[in-house]
């Protein structure tokens, strides 16, 4: 399958807004952008890819399509029949309807059996009111289904009926594949219909008709049987109303009537009835005919896949319990979404009480969690109602067994193997917000957590406590801890680890305690020695692990007795150094010019500018009218306050063409033409108008005279400033600083060529500049030309740089007119570090800013404040911190943008205390 044709801005923009168009007539909701995982889906892009491969019905009805086409966007390829039906949905649910009545020209059908439910099967083509009837399964997301979407699956296919079920009269033979004869004779049918029509069958029938009969024996067939049908925890609304709206008068069907077995019309069955019933007079066991009886497992779909796992994870049978498991982590981490555990009561404590097995593999104790008080009994049971308290001290006093854990049974790493897959299970389904806290009321979660964490340190259980540091880090936002919890102290033993993995994932859990209560989380009882390690980390190199060790500070230096315990245990003046230091982390230096004042306009020059010498044989080398318009654009630009009269316009045109017309007979626009290219030239923006008045003026309005040609190409041109003794400066105009330079030796110096072609090198005059206000050589004019000449190129501007422009198209357009001039500005130099979405501080220096500014507040009304005021010679610790450091807090808030209202929050918070 060809990769998906990439489109356009606009042919998208133009696609989106058609098909919203389509959808709000039509009365269903649109998604312009969908996304399959984290990536968009273009959906023009989409539309085309299945159009070019024969459209929705070719692309469903062909094995695999819907994955190819899902490997041609780039979607993630870990779960390919999950991403693929996805994609398939999005295309169901927003362009399939459109690719109906767009490709097909036909009426799609009504969104009832479209957009409405699943996108499971095609032949939306052939898809009407009467001869399509959705599955009474839950849609897809429901719980409680027994095939999973994820898995690619388009639902269990209804169970095939044997002819011998099918047909009346077969005898019931039970063939599989084979054509039933019809039977032989039919003697009478009586009519067994209902005295009264139903109300679904027209007035003059006396039945249903065959064809509605039949099309209501095959609907029956299609309706899912058993137990994941006949309960459903999560929609019994939903249930009902799909109930009633399926809802079918019972059926009446004819009575069938069958041959007796006799010698005559079937010897064969007469005779095995026979030999069946003398050996049952014997007392012969008799051989048992499986033919039309129901064996155990046939006839009903069974339980769903979530209660057969539950089933299978309590009946403690280990084939059972591997089956659970493997799905239950499939399950977990694919339909993680929307797999919650109050739809399935029992589920969480079946999963807690499968990783409470883990600790009969290192102690001498078997844990079993009691919900009544009668069930209190002993060391080695778990209050499942209020949590165990004092489980710390249970754990210390249970006999350890002898462990190696270099090699393993296979009996150990079996049963290790289910408790991590339960673990994982767990960890996969509190990343759900709703099961997160479903489970943060159950207390023997909280003891299994405890347990876990303070399992003998081994490499047979890494795997398990990083699962039961991500249980506790999602759970923990909706707890409160005291200083003496299990669970708490736990977690801060974790801070002693070498793993950089648990330590982080202790840190967020502990730093967001009660992030979701009312009460305030106090952080007390953390160990000096923690308090240490956290100050040393913030040293390294490690984003991840500061931004965790950051947070932590943060909320622990919000209480007055936490910074009273690190004034007295820890020098905090390290501290507050390395939190300066990381203000600046990441910073960005920028540079940005500010204008003094507004712009400001120049007034109109006195008259019309000279023509550059080197620009007129280019100009004669067009035709007219393009000639005039060149001309026009070197001398004049769009004003629309200015005018010109249109005499002088002309006039300056006759100059300019009249003696090389005359030599060469080059052919002049009449005046008429003449103005009225001016507006072709400049467009709307000049127009000949008449000025009234005294005397009227016939102008042109929207154009002024430019102060300094330019070229062709839009580039200006060179002016030369030399003044005679007359005052009045030259006004000859170049293209280029060598014409200049060769224009003020001829014109101005009287200088003459050589044979060669170059001037020549006087000697025995004095030269003089002249240009412009220069007061070189008027003490001591120069007695050569080369001296004069060198001088005179200071005065000229570099060549320009040859190689751009090369390809013959004109520069980039000028921003402004040149009559506007600039304001002056004045260049500063700024930092920036790390902003959010609102361009707000983020990051590690708003994080280091806010701890200090926790300090300052609250560093003087600790009681070591009061001690240190009260000793000889007393300096308090808010000098003692924040004086040495006091420059640079300035030069922060002063250099640093994005932390500067923090910064000067700081610095009053200081000056304060």
């Amino acid at each position: 399958m060809a990769p998906p044709r990439i489109s356009s801005p606009a042919e998208y923009d133009a696609f989106i807004k058609k098909l919203a168009a389509y959808h709000e007539k039509r009365g269903t909701h649109f998604e312009p952008n969908p996304k399959v995982g984290n990536k968009p889906i273009d959906l023009l892009q989409l539309f085309n890819a299945v159009v070019e491969h024969g459209g929705y019905d070719r692309v469903s009805d062909e094995k695999l399509a819907w994955r190819k086409i899902s490997t041609d966007f780039g979607l993630p390829t870990a779960n390919l029949p999950a991403v693929a039906f996805s994609l398939k949905t999005v295309f169901y649910k927003n362009l399939a309807a459109y690719e109906i009545s767009t490709v097909h020209g036909r009426e799609p059908p009504p969104k009832e059996i479209l957009e409405d439910i699943t996108a499971k099967g095609a032949a939306l083509l052939s898809r009407t009111l009467e001869n399509y009837r959705p599955s009474a399964r839950r849609e897809t997301g429901a719980l409680g289904n027994e095939n999973s979407e994820a898995s690619g699956d388009d639902g269990t296919p209804a169970r095939d009926r044997n002819g011998s079920e099918e047909t009346p009269g077969s005898g019931g033979r039970v063939t599989r594949g084979l054509r039933q004869a019809p039977p032989q004779r039919i003697l009478f049918q009586p009519d067994v219909g209902p005295s009264r029509p139903s109300r679904n069958v027209s007035a003059t029938s006396h039945g249903p008709s065959p064809q509605h009969a039949n099309h209501q024996q095959h609907h029956q067939q299609q309706q899912p049987r058993g137990a994941s049908t006949s309960y459903n925890p999560s929609s019994n609304t939903e249930n009902m109303s799909l109930a009633v709206a399926n809802y079918e008068p019972r059926l009446y069907h004819p009575l069938t009537l069958r041959p007796v077995i006799t010698p005559g019309n079937n010897p064969a069955e007469f005779a095995r009835r026979q030999k069946a019933l003398k050996d049952a007079t014997a007392g012969k066991p008799l051989v048992s005919k499986q033919g039309g009886i129901m064996l155990p497992g046939t006839g009903f779909d069974g339980p769903n896949i979530y209660v057969r796992c539950l089933c299978a994870l309590r009946s403690g049978i280990p084939s059972e319990q591997d089956y659970a498991l493997h799905h239950l982590v499939k399950i977990s981490m694919e339909r993680g979404d929307k797999y919650r555990f109050e739809g399935f009561p029992g589920l969480a404590e079946a999963l807690v009480e499968k990783v409470l097995e883990v600790a009969t593999l290192f102690y001498k104790v078997d844990w079993q969690v009691a919900h009544t008080e009668d069930e209190l009994i002993g060391m080695t049971t778990l209050n499942g109602i209020d949590g165990t308290p004092d489980i710390l001290q249970r754990i210390s006093s249970l006999q350890k067994r002898e462990v190696d854990d270099n090699i393993h049974t296979a009996e150990f790493a079996d049963k290790m193997l289910q408790i991590n897959e339960a673990a994982l299970t767990l960890r996969n389904m509190v990343m759900l917000e709703d099961n997160a806290y479903y489970v943060s009321e159950l207390s023997p979660l909280r003891d299994l957590l405890s347990i876990v964490l303070n399992l003998p340190m081994a490499d047979s259980v890494v795997e398990l406590k990083h699962y039961a540091l991500d249980v506790a880090e999602q759970l923990t936002k909706y707890l409160h801890f005291d200083e003496n919890d299990p669970l708490y102290i736990s977690l801060l033993a974790q801070l002693q680890s070498d793993d950089r993995g648990a330590i982080l994932t202790s840190l967020r859990a502990i730093s967001r305690i009660s992030m979701n209560l009312e009460e305030n989380n106090l952080l007390k009882g953390v160990p000096a020695a923690a308090i240490q390690n956290i100050i040393d980390w913030t040293l390294l190199n490690d984003d991840d692990l500061l931004h965790s060790c950051l947070d932590f500070l943060y909320q622990y230096t919000a209480v007055v007795d936490n910074v009273n315990f690190l004034l007295i245990t820890i020098r905090v003046d390290t501290l507050v150094n390395q939190l300066v230091r990381l203000l600046t982390q990441g910073a960005k230096t920028v540079e940005r010019e500010y204008a003094y004042g507004r712009e400001s306009r120049l007034p109109p020059p006195p008259g019309i500018a000279r023509l550059p010498q080197d620009l007129l044989p280019q100009l004669l080398k067009l035709e007219e009218p393009e000639r005039s318009s060149q001309w026009l654009r070197c001398l004049f630009e769009e004003d629309p306050d200015e005018s010109i009269t249109q005499i002088a316009l002309w006039q300056a045109y006759q100059a300019c063409f009249t003696p090389t017309a005359q030599q060469t007979g080059l052919a002049l626009l009449p005046a008429a033409e003449f103005i009225k290219n001016v507006s072709t030239t400049f467009g709307d923006k000049a127009a000949a108008q008449v000025q009234p008045g005294v005397v009227q003026k016939f102008i042109i309005k929207g154009i002024r005279m430019r102060s300094v040609p330019v070229g062709i190409k839009g580039e200006e041109a060179y002016g030369c400033a030399w003044k005679a003794t007359s005052a009045e400066a030259c006004r000859e105009y170049f293209m280029s600083p060598d014409h200049l330079f060769q224009h003020i030796l001829r014109a101005h110096l009287g200088a003459t060529h050589n044979e060669d072609g170059k001037f020549e090198n006087t000697s025995g005059r004095q030269y003089t500049c002249l240009w412009g206000g220069c007061r070189r050589f008027n003490g001591a004019p120069a007695t050569s030309l080369l001296q004069i000449a060198n001088h005179i190129k200071v005065h000229l501007a570099p060549k320009p740089d040859t190689g751009k422009d090369t390809d013959g198209q004109p520069p980039a357009k000028r921003l402004k007119p040149s009559y506007i001039v600039s304001p002056p500005k004045q260049a500063f130099t700024y930092q920036l570090t790390a902003t959010d979405e609102r361009n707000d501080a983020a990051g590690i220096p708003l994080t280091a800013v806010l701890v200090l500014r926790n300090l300052a507040r609250n560093v003087a009304k600790t009681e070591a404040e009061d001690i240190a005021l009260k000793s000889d010679g007393g300096v308090s610790w808010v000098d003692r911190l924040f004086k040495p450091v006091e420059q640079r807090l300035f030069e922060v808030m002063t250099h640093n943008k994005s932390l500067t209202m923090y910064m000067t929050d700081l610095l009053s918070a200081i000056r304060d205390s």
